[in-house]
């Protein structure tokens, strides 16, 4: 065995610093050394979002000693900025230990005289972004592993506007979390310590109700809900986590009164036990929801993620009966064009209104905000740089953030959160179904009308997974080896340009001209193809993997499948 993975082992099953539960279960693996190499390999990363691993003891795993010491980390940071009277937020999940790091995160906070305002039970990640401005913190902390599987969690930093950290304040927190090279250095307090103190406080109701205003302001056409509610049938799941409560509430204080929650799936429950993959891109999640709609003739269906930041969609397509699949991109754009043409239609869509998205969503987005005279932006991806061009639009006036999504089930309607928000992205697309249906037509229906009115684009992805010591290194050598060897000609597309965010460069593979990405540095290449084709190599931040990203434009849905198919095989064999 490697001698400082022995060497860690060793010192968590005797130091009195860790706890008689994790001492018992490191010394049941004795024997196990491709285990306890998994375990102490390295220390879990906190990355430019947090912390994501799998639950266990060790410095590669999510327990009370990493979540400590990356909340002393955060503590160090905000009392060097002399922000420690705002306090911080705190907000959970329905996963397993949720509870538990989330008061642990709270007692470290108050262990260095920092507040921490924390939720008397799960809620949604948006509406941590919420509590957080509402209350003037100086920080928030998810305790959520988002959609990934049962045996995860996570840890995820928010900053005062609201959003997840971004540079520069990313690095330097991660800076201060491993300056600390001693478990020992995580100062402590018992929850009934902080509470004496007045550095533990319980919030609850007040947040959720404000956060309910919030969102009802939002709506457009409430008479169309009003015309609709009794006939618009939606069939709901929470796929186990946060969205349950809040989801129902809002549509119910809206007036919406045929939503159907999927039984099964309704209570909170950290081992998922009805889905393999709580994640409502994965079409599995859907089956029970579908199998329920199917009975009693639903219009539309809608899934949210644990932690109820992402929203999946299925629509009936009267014509033929069948439950059609939106994606990422094609429900991002619904709400897109629903929101621009009816504020537009009403009057109330600004001049200087910008749309924001990231570089690996749909090039549909581009057309969507030149039909209505929006600046369009792109990001990098990753929400945290939408919500940080909403807090640049405040500090410059220089626009007025109208709508942001991302393709990966994400997206934004109004500024009360900085981040995806699945809550209100359902109230989005319930009252745009009711508005269309006021008309004549499905929310497929007014999906064909987009394609048939932007074009038909289609987008996809697929992923590599590297796992183990080893794997950093091979999805490093595979970004090197397209930097060094660009291709020319992906399938049936001549490359145009590179876009290396990492060097912060775009090339003209044709005449080698250069200019700046004008992005953040980001291990990131995007190959821009003719014909409005382009594909995208990324690492994922959070996960072993590399991402494959494409797009095509196409003639017709057919025309568009077929192409695409055509790209990802030729990006497979590049």
């Amino acid at each position: 065995m490697d001698e400082n993975v022995k060497k860690n082992y060793e010192y968590w099953c005797t130091s009195p610093i860790f706890d008689d539960a994790t001492k018992s279960e490191l010394k049941s693996l004795e024997g196990n050394e491709d285990e306890i190499f998994d375990r102490f390999y390295r220390e879990l990363e906190f990355g430019t979002g947090g912390l994501r691993g799998v639950i266990g003891a060790g410095t590669n795993r999510m327990n009370f000693y990493t979540v400590g010491k990356a909340t002393q980390g955060l503590a160090n940071f905000i009392n060097k900025q002399g922000a420690a009277a705002k306090g911080v937020a705190i907000a959970f999940d329905s996963r397993r230990m949720s509870p538990e790091f989330a008061d642990t995160a709270a007692c470290v906070l108050a262990a260095n005289g920092i507040k921490a305002y924390i939720f008397d039970s799960l809620r949604p990640t948006p509406e941590l972004s919420f509590a957080l401005r509402t209350l003037g913190c100086t920080a928030g902390i998810v305790v959520t592993a988002s959609h990934n599987p049962p045996e995860y969690n996570g840890y995820k930093v928010y900053w005062e506007d609201g959003a997840q950290i971004t540079a520069p304040k990313d690095a330097q927190i991660i800076g201060e979390v491993n300056a600390i090279k001693d478990y020992a250095e995580i100062k402590k307090m018992t929850t009934e310590e902080a509470k004496a103190a007045g550095l533990y406080e319980v919030i609850g109701k007040e947040i959720d109700d404000k956060y309910m205003e919030a969102l009802k302001k939002l709506v457009l056409h409430p008479e169309a809900i009003k015309q609709m509610a009794s006939s618009l049938k939606i069939v709901y799941t929470p796929l186990h986590g946060t969205g349950n409560v809040p989801v129902r509430r809002v549509l119910k204080e809206l007036g919406f009164e045929q939503v159907t929650v999927v039984p099964e799936q309704e209570l909170p429950d950290g081992n998922f036990p009805t889905v393999s993959y709580p994640n409502p891109e994965d079409k599995k999640a859907f089956a029970l929801a579908l199998d329920l709609a199917k009975k009693i003739d639903a219009d539309l269906v809608l899934a949210t993620d644990p932690d109820a930041d992402r929203l999946g969609v299925y629509a009936k397509d009267t014509k033929t009966g069948e439950y059609k699949v939106f994606t990422g991109n094609m429900s991002g754009m619904l709400i897109c064009e629903y929101e621009m043409s009816q504020k537009k239609a009403l009057g109330i869509l600004p001049e200087n209104g910008a749309l924001v998205t990231t570089i690996v969503s749909s090039n549909m987005a581009q057309a969507v905000a030149k039909e209505y005279g929006m600046k369009f932006i792109e990001c990098l991806t990753g929400f945290k740089y939408i919500g940080e061009q909403i807090k640049f639009f405040e500090q410059s006036g220089s626009n007025e953030y109208v709508f942001g999504f991302e393709e990966s089930y994400g997206c934004l309607v109004g500024t009360h959160a900085r981040d995806k928000d699945a809550v209100v992205a359902v109230m989005a697309l319930c009252e745009a179904a009711a508005y269309y249906k006021t008309q004549g037509i499905t929310l497929w229906d007014q999906m064909l009308n987009i394609y048939n009115k932007y074009g038909y684009y289609k987008e996809d992805l697929f992923t590599m997974t590297f796992k183990g010591a080893d794997g950093a290194k091979k999805m490093q050598d595979m970004m090197d080896a397209y930097r060094k060897n660009t291709p020319k000609q992906v399938g049936a597309y001549k490359v145009l340009r590179l876009r290396d965010y990492k060097n912060d460069v775009i090339t003209d593979l044709a005449t080698g001209e250069t200019v700046p990405t004008g992005l953040p540095k980001s291990n990131v290449l995007y190959f821009e193809l003719e014909n409005d084709a382009w594909f995208c190599v990324r690492p994922s931040g959070t996960e072993p993997k590399i991402k494959f990203y494409a797009g095509i434009k196409g003639t017709s849905l057919e025309d568009s499948a077929k192409k695409l198919d055509e790209l990802m095989e030729a990006i497979k064999n590049a």
